[in-house]
């Protein structure tokens, strides 16, 4: 438990920031899932939107500050080398 009114103020803070990023973490996520699932059973062609609404995502998440950019360019490039190497 907080201790002093600023701490207590942080926490109502960090749980309001929490609860609005919790919905941007979670299209994300639905949305990588979904291309990656779309890749693994061979599905090019619609995968192909799929990828590009999952990179989306990952770029509104980063530029919310949801998650890292780094950490955005990381998912998005294995998913585009997942997808290119599915292609071949």
């Amino acid at each position: 438990m907080p201790k002093t009114k600023t701490a207590e103020k942080s926490a109502r803070s960090a749980a309001r920031k929490a609860e609005r990023n919790k919905a941007v973490k979670s299209v994300t996520k639905s949305r990588i899932t979904k291309a990656e699932k779309l890749i693994a059973g061979k599905k090019i062609k619609e995968a192909k939107p799929a990828v590009t609404e999952a990179i989306s995502a990952l770029d509104r998440a980063a530029k919310k500050k949801v998650i890292h950019p780094n950490t955005a360019a990381r998912k998005k490039s294995r998913l585009m080398k997942k997808l290119n190497k599915a292609s071949k």
